[in-house]
């Protein structure tokens, strides 16, 4: 995510970033790329006068030249600038109100507002253990209709049915009387996307948001379009009382100027970020994170969270009784880790959380790339039940039939036997004496060369 911005603004300010002085010209060429790196992240351009202008306004101010190191507090004041650009702080869903409480959700089509509202559903049922209600009232496509009715499905959430043959404004007040009859806490309404903004699109969306009044007003925006993303939220907040965006795509878009351009634009606040195109790749958006990864120095808290929320706790705990027992550490094992790694967005997904990671090495990034764990898995599940639970029969004849049936070569089958051995021998040393400091050791030992964590950002 925004890793062309997060290259370009780091090396710009590792240059500054070790000075023990600041002086009119070196910020002022610093500046200078740092308006470029923004320029081609495709930042509006009010937005990038507002940001040099004050980054500006307080390097040159007294803080920068009473510090011991200047260089830093610089970088300091880039992390500061990015964070207000993008809001300071998450702003929540306000859902204080006599439930239940109405969502209605706006967006142009094809920037994932369907799968959003199945999404923020999920979100809604499983972090805040609210009962919801989903409804659509996009009357012009049936197959939207049967797509939110199939996603509902899918989370085990209401769902209220619509046909083309009904007004949006009949279905949204017969799914919120449904709602309260049948005690749901919430209720989103899906509304009808164009391809473009037109004034009839925005008629019908300002009479329904005035016959339902929902408390949140959420327009989805496809952040691979960059600024025009805010331009466009733009126009639908002049439409609409919008409360809050929630910007898709989020994991394709490698540029970054929608989600530093919105909140200027708008002056709404981003609440969400669809992280991917599974139902559960939506994450509360965090502009101090958010400024943190874009800078190199990770979002370990966001990780955190992750991990709390996705990793299988009994699946885990039995994991750790049967190698504490000494039965040891089988493929079986090693390919639950695997699903649990690709549930919290893979191996990539996490480790674009860890600080530092923009400085290895492509070679070390495609080690890692998420393609060679799910060849990983294709591998484990072409074995017996045996061959999994007892990896050293696993031979020559064995290892072409294995490679055979996931499609892989016979030197891919051997990467992963000699990559399961690293980590049968990774978890004996974690269940005796001393095992967190010994596991941490023997993953220095497994990082493959210029693949270490150091590197980051100065001055942290």
């Amino acid at each position: 995510m925004f890793e062309n911005l997060s290259d370009r603004l780091t090396k710009t300010l590792k240059n500054i970033s070790g000075r023990g002085r600041l002086t009119e010209d070196n910020i002022k060429e610093t500046l200078r790329e740092v308006r470029m790196a923004l320029l081609e992240a495709d930042v509006a351009l009010p937005v990038i006068r507002d940001f040099i202008a004050k980054v500006k306004e307080s390097a040159v101010g007294q803080d920068v030249s009473k510090s011991l190191t200047p260089g830093q507090v610089f970088v300091k004041i880039v992390r500061t600038e990015l964070e207000m650009a993008m809001g300071e702080v998450n702003e929540a869903l306000n859902l204080k109100t006599a439930p239940p409480a109405v969502v209605l959700m706006a967006g142009l089509q094809g920037a994932g507002k369907t799968t959003s509202v199945a999404k923020l559903a999920k979100f809604l049922t499983e972090r805040e253990k609210k009962k919801v209600l989903v409804v659509s009232a996009d009357v012009y496509r049936p197959a939207a209709i049967k797509q939110l009715e199939m996603l509902a499905t899918e989370i085990n959430v209401g769902f209220f049915p619509s046909d083309i043959n009904q007004k949006p404004i009949d279905i949204a007040n017969g799914a919120i009387d449904h709602a309260k009859k049948n005690f749901f806490d919430v209720v989103i309404v899906d509304t009808a996307g164009r391809l473009h903004i037109d004034g009839e699109m925005m008629a019908e969306i300002q009479q329904l948001h005035a016959a339902i009044n929902p408390i949140e007003t959420l327009f989805t925006v496809d952040a691979m379009t960059g600024q025009d993303a805010a331009n466009t939220a733009k126009v639908f907040n002049d439409a609409l009382p919008l409360t809050g965006i929630i910007l898709t795509k989020t994991d394709g878009d490698a540029r970054g100027g929608a989600a530093l351009s919105i909140r200027h634009i708008t002056g709404k606040p981003i609440k969400f970020m669809g992280v991917g195109e599974k139902i559960e790749a939506l994450e509360p958006f965090h502009p101090d994170r958010i400024a943190s990864r874009i800078l190199g120095m990770g979002d370990v808290l966001s990780l955190i969270e992750e991990v709390e929320q996705k990793v299988d706790r009994k699946q885990a705990e039995k994991l750790a009784k049967k190698v504490k027992s000494g039965k040891g550490f089988d493929l079986e094992d090693f390919r639950d880790q695997l699903v649990q790694m690709k549930s919290m967005g893979g191996m990539m997904g996490m480790m674009d959380k860890l600080p530092g990671m923009g400085n290895m090495s492509e070679q070390v990034k495609g080690q890692m790339d998420d393609k060679v764990t799910v060849r990983m898995e294709a591998m484990i599940n072409s074995m017996t039940k045996a061959e999994r639970q007892r990896p050293d029969v696993i031979k020559g004849s064995r290892k072409r039939r294995i490679a055979a049936g996931s499609g892989t070569q016979i030197q891919d089958v051997n990467k992963l036997l000699k990559q399961f051995t690293q980590m049968q021998k990774m978890m004996k040393k974690m269940s005796g004496k001393g095992g967190m400091q010994k596991m941490m050791r023997s993953m220095k030992g497994m990082m493959p060369p210029g693949g270490g964590m150091g590197g980051g950002m100065p001055g942290r």
